[in-house]
């Protein structure tokens, strides 16, 4: 493994999670993939949660540091999930404003990760390629690019794929993410991290490696684990897309 990802939430309260990490940290690069800001929330950032996320940041000095497109609360209430936001000019508006504010109260670069979504909405007037593009440009973010988000949104919202990889600045994608899905009775397809990345999504690897040259690419599987010989099999099918890149001039 070159380099490992976690969830900063999980080592807020320290003890020996965080011992256990800055022990991985001591010999490895890491990613702090945050899941719980709730950027794109109608309430208040948390002061609470960024002002933990920003001591941890300090204390690790991860290679990256990133956050998603969603919204996950109210003024009395914390969803444990992350909601999509409409694509419209007002959504983008106030993540612009969000995520500049994050990045200033972390002292970070932030990285924004695009969501899988399962409903359309009705204010949606922006292609999500170039939303989020158009979100980069405006707050200085870069683009934690979700290829199996990607292909979720085509199959259920009838989203273009590749069109996004097309509209992000190659300069603006910091980080890969792959992972597999779940295809339910009523057709609907869930980005549940828990089975193998499908062929199509290696496809598109292809085709987001070939735009923006070589990325951290991120294996997910949080259910339905396989023998570990598998995952690494993934891992190295990963790593051979890197290795097919030709080198820079």
């Amino acid at each position: 493994m070159a380099w490992f990802e976690v969830h900063p939430e999980n080592y807020f309260g320290g003890g020996a999670n965080l011992a256990a990490l800055e022990a991985v940290r001591a010999d490895y690069p890491l990613s702090l993939h945050g899941v719980g800001l709730g950027l794109g929330s109608a309430a208040p950032l948390d002061a609470g949660h960024l002002a933990r996320f920003r001591a941890l940041i300090d204390r690790l000095a991860p290679a990256a540091v990133s956050e998603h497109l969603a919204w996950n609360r109210s003024d009395d209430e914390c969803l444990n999930d992350l909601l999509p936001l409409p694509y419209s000019q007002a959504a983008l508006d106030f993540m612009v404003e969000r995520v500049g504010r994050a990045q200033d109260a972390l002292g970070r670069r932030l990285l924004i990760e695009n969501l899988s979504s399962y409903v359309g909405f009705r204010d949606d007037r922006i292609p999500e390629g170039e939303f989020i593009a158009e979100l980069a440009r405006r707050s200085g973010c870069a683009v934690l690019l979700d290829l199996n988000n990607l292909y979720v949104n085509q199959h259920n919202l009838g989203r273009d794929a590749r069109a996004a990889i097309a509209a992000l600045p190659r300069e603006a994608v910091g980080e890969i993410h792959l992972a597999g899905f779940e295809e339910r009775e009523d057709g609907l397809w869930l980005d549940t991290h828990g089975s193998p990345v499908r062929e199509a999504v290696w496809d598109l690897l292809d085709a987001a490696l070939a735009r923006f040259g070589p990325l951290p690419v991120l294996l997910e599987r949080d259910s339905n684990l396989p023998p570990l010989a598998e995952l690494m099999s993934e891992a190295a099918r990963a790593q051979a897309a890197l290795d097919r890149l030709e080198p820079a001039a």
